[in-house]
């Protein structure tokens, strides 16, 4: 929660404040804002995913990844600018989730790295923090890809040096960078292919536009609680992950399916929804519109009325947030996973699991340990990282088991003393596969290179359901049918979960194979299973099946076939 007085506090002395430079408490202040206006719109930036897959967390990772380092200087009194931005950098390294969050915390370590002996940053600075933030973004990735959050912050950099040359004034620098991202963001579809195939721009580079206009409008005395109103389709409002983020006074979510008498004034709607409630997301599919808000217990019958007032509702859900949060809930607990003993000097390996299910493969496979995460939520550095430190054994290879995890998985690398080793697995079939290869007690760099070996003798086949229409690879989808991809490639897409479970297995050469592995999720009955694997059998009776019950969200199915 945003602290009130420290912006009342700077409210109104912005001009003071930037005509003698920025100190540590401010740039703690100006941090804060721009991770205000971050979380009041990333919802709008996990909605700009390329794939129409319900994985769009780039937002969500980046909020967490800001709100780490806003943890980490909470009650710092630190007024060295240089000192300030270190700490930030530090706490944003460990919070660091998925490939924007890591990223992400690179920019800062470069703006402070550029600031180490400065006690207060002036223009000439700030430009120079810029220049280096670029610097150690690019460095940080093997392969840099424009038309990423790379190249917006390249642009930044590349627009505050140019403005140097006619400005000494902070705050004009600072609108000349805020236009810069803006415009940068806009361009970069027009750089990677697939974002304007997609028609969206990149998500990265939207949350750095957020984080920097949030400062602007801060210094502006501009409102950082009221989103920029968009509406998303229905089927990708992410509802799991407003639970994850309930702040004091969000004790019931209330969900109103409506249909507006008349069109509905979105910027009106949105406004009078903010001075109910918090965690707002509204979506809209064939005239239907969808309402979803967090609010205190007295108002939790504020939002059906209103809505009520400007159209037919037709569904209305309220859940209490407070008493899921204390576990107060019918459902039985899971038995804990059991892991292998690691003894001292041995190899151990730890991954990264969707699945309650899958997790428990993974450790009667010989895992050491297990960081839950995967498509909707990125584990963070730290978590990584605590996952091994405290094994009796200096030797550890960790298994990242999605793609958007592995820099964060890097990362937790660089930070330990002891040897790691990252096989870059991209989901959860390759690492099964790469750690059917562990010799414990063996040799570590024989083992490493095996379990690398070991990535491309599994073809990956994953079922979901789409969370908007788009055409992709030539592949036509629309909004809630089943769509699958063959190593994180979409290649297909229908209405029938059967015939894109049988399509799939043809795109991935399952007649040239020998073993088809199921792991289905939490979103699936077992009647559905069983129909699915009983079609399958018939159509590859020599093959080898097997099920297990994965415990995956939103993804149907996850397939490995060998």
């Amino acid at each position: 929660m945003t602290d009130d007085l420290q912006f009342n506090d700077l409210t109104g002395k912005e001009t003071t404040m930037l005509e003698g430079g920025i100190n540590g408490q401010d740039f703690k202040a100006l941090f804060d804002a721009g991770m205000t206006w971050l979380r009041t719109n990333h919802q709008l930036v996990n909605s700009l995913n390329v794939f129409p897959v319900p994985d769009g967390d780039t937002g969500t990772n980046m909020l967490l990844t800001m709100q780490a380092a806003m943890n980490e200087v909470q009650h710092s009194g630190e007024l060295n600018i240089g000192k300030m931005a270190h700490s930030l950098a530090k706490g944003a390294l460990l919070g660091a989730r998925g490939n924007s969050g890591v990223i992400l915390s690179q920019i800062w370590r470069g703006f402070a790295r550029s600031l180490d002996s400065v006690d207060m940053m002036d223009v000439n600075q700030f430009v120079g923090a810029l220049h280096e933030a670029r610097n150690t973004a690019y460095k940080g990735v093997v392969r840099p890809v424009e038309g990423t959050i790379l190249t917006v912050i390249k642009d930044m950099a590349a627009a505050a040096e140019e403005a140097l040359k006619t400005t000494s004034d902070l705050k004009t620098m600072l609108e000349v960078v805020v236009s810069a991202a803006d415009k940068s963001v806009r361009n970069t579809p027009e750089l990677l292919p697939v974002l304007k195939q997609a028609g969206v721009v990149d998500s990265g580079g939207k949350g750095l536009y957020f984080i920097f206009d949030g400062i602007a409008r801060f210094l502006n005395n501009q409102p950082l609680d009221t989103a920029i109103a968009t509406v998303q389709p229905l089927s990708a409002l992410s509802l799991e992950q407003t639970k994850e983020e309930i702040e004091p006074g969000q004790d019931y979510e209330v969900v109103v399916d409506f249909k507006p008498y008349k069109s509905l004034n979105l910027e009106e709607f949105y406004s009078q929804l903010s001075d109910i409630g918090t965690s707002i997301q509204i979506g809209e599919g064939d005239g239907m519109y969808r309402m979803h808000i967090h609010v205190p217990t007295d108002r939790r019958y504020d939002p059906i009325d209103y809505t009520m007032s400007i159209g037919t509702v037709t569904k209305v859900n309220m859940e209490n947030l407070l008493d899921q949060m204390n576990g107060s809930s019918d459902s039985s607990r899971e038995p804990e996973i059991k892991f292998p003993e690691v003894e001292p000097g041995n190899i151990a390996v730890i991954v990264v699991s969707p699945g309650t299910g899958i997790s428990r493969i993974f450790a009667s496979l010989g895992a050491a340990g297990v960081v839950h995460g995967g498509q909707t939520m990125n584990p963070s550095t730290e978590e990584i990282l605590h996952a091994f430190e405290n094994l009796p054994t200096d030797k550890i290879i960790i298994l990242p088991n999605n793609k958007n995890i592995i820099l964060a998985a890097q990362t937790a690398v660089s930070m330990s003393v002891k040897k790691v080793a990252v096989i870059p697995s991209k989901n959860v079939p390759q690492g099964l596969s790469a750690l059917l290869r562990l010799i414990p007690d063996g040799n570590f760099e024989q083992n490493v290179k095996e379990m690398n070996e070991a990535l491309s003798e599994v073809e990956t086949c994953e079922i979901t359901q789409a969370t908007r229409s788009v055409e992709i690879n030539g592949v036509h989808v629309k909004e809630g049918e089943v769509i699958g991809l063959l190593n994180g490639k979409l290649v297909y897409s229908s209405d029938n979960l059967k015939q894109t479970c049988l399509e799939l297995l043809k795109e991935a050469g399952a007649d040239e194979r020998e073993r088809i592995t199921f792991f289905y999720g939490n979103n699936i009955s077992e009647k559905e299973v069983n129909t699915i694997i009983e079609t399958v059998q018939i159509r590859y009776p020599n093959h080898e099946l097997e099920v297990h019950q994965g415990g995956q969200p939103h993804y149907q199915f996850i397939i490995a076939v060998e």
